[in-house]
């Protein structure tokens, strides 16, 4: 079973990050650890192992973590130009918990 970085170390408090923008359901925090000059992951509060395990019952949380992805993706746009919004799914998902990284410029 893999782990679940967001739920035992960043929102259990364990691991400080340096937040960029949270909601009552969201929390958008700098990378511990960079692959990027910017990185910024999104995550939502509740447990959600992925993005196609999100149920219909979820949506008003999925809106609202895209309004976050939205306006964190703009913040990083209007700082260097562009960006990529990535979230990973299976295998290329290291941490069991859904997130969303908004990222420009690998290092």
């Amino acid at each position: 079973m893999m782990s679940d970085f967001y739920c035992d170390e960043v929102l259990s408090g364990k691991t400080r990050v340096k937040k960029v923008l949270e909601t009552e359901n969201v929390l958008a925090f700098h990378h511990t650890k960079p692959s990027y000059k910017s990185h910024i992951v999104v995550i939502p509060k509740k447990h959600i192992l992925s993005l196609i395990t999100f149920e219909s019952n979820e949506n008003d949380l999925l809106l609202e973590m895209f309004a976050v992805i939205k306006t964190v993706a703009e913040q990083t746009v209007n700082a260097h130009g562009a960006c990529r919004v990535i979230t990973n799914l299976g295998e290329y998902q290291d941490s069991k918990h859904l997130h969303w990284h908004v990222v420009y410029d690998k290092l």
